[in-house]
């Protein structure tokens, strides 16, 4: 019962990180315009993401625009293009393996040492997928924060972190959390098995030993009637 709570606890946090990952890589707010100095412009906001810039104005919709070219974009969010994409094919390929190893899926059998390893590719790819994901936010951030503390640069070329990056961060480590609960419940009933197995082939074997110890031979049993009829 209690490998099965942590099925569907890795499960959940499975489809969290799946639709964080998607959400992150969807999302806009990547780098978003930094207010200092001269450039507090407090009703105007400018928001790079991986496929689109978006202007938003006060009291006007707002407007986004899809980049006419990969090479419109730096070199930071390139990579992390190809890597969120990678990240959300992976994540989804996680869940339905997770799906497939569960206890309550039948059209794996019954068998919980095939479940057991279905579980644990599962755990795997998550942790996989939570690093493809940690990888690009944490590059795109570093980038930012070098750019912001950069003297040469200027202030009107100043981004901060976006929203997507917080984001990015914590579906990381939900896919990590997940993927290792995965892998402590195959690894869990893997060591319930061999325990299974081992300890009635040690009682079968220590009672057939006293039964032979204490049951005597039948050779010893005729030496013992015919002393008797003697005496």
């Amino acid at each position: 019962m209690a490998t099965y709570a942590l099925q569907i606890a890795g499960l959940v946090l499975g489809g969290f990180g799946m639709v964080g990952t998607l959400a992150v890589t969807i999302m806009p707010q990547w780098r978003v315009s930094a207010f200092i100095g001269s450039n507090i412009v407090v009703f105007e906001n400018f928001w790079e993401g991986l496929w689109m810039n978006c202007v938003r104005q006060a009291n006007i919709r707002m407007q986004c625009k899809v980049y006419d070219s990969l090479l419109a974009l730096s070199p930071d969010l390139q990579a992390s293009r190809g890597l969120m994409c990678a990240a959300s094919v992976l994540s989804f390929l996680a869940f339905m393996t997770a799906v497939l190893g569960m206890k309550c899926t039948r059209c794996t059998g019954d068998d919980e040492k095939i479940k057991g390893h279905i579980l644990l590719t599962a755990g795997i790819i998550f942790i996989v997928t939570g690093i493809l994901v940690l990888i690009p936010v944490s590059w795109v951030a570093n980038s930012i924060i070098r750019e912001f503390y950069n003297p040469i640069v200027e202030t009107a070329q100043k981004h901060e972190l976006g929203d997507a990056l917080y984001i990015g961060w914590t579906t990381a480590l939900v896919l990590i959390a997940g993927g290792a609960l995965f892998c402590c419940v195959s690894c869990y009933s893997e060591k319930s098995r061999s325990y299974r197995y081992s300890i009635p082939s040690h009682r079968t074997a220590q009672k057939s030993y006293h039964m032979e110890k204490k049951s005597p031979s039948v050779y010893s049993r005729r030496q013992d009637m015919s002393f008797s009829v003697e005496t």
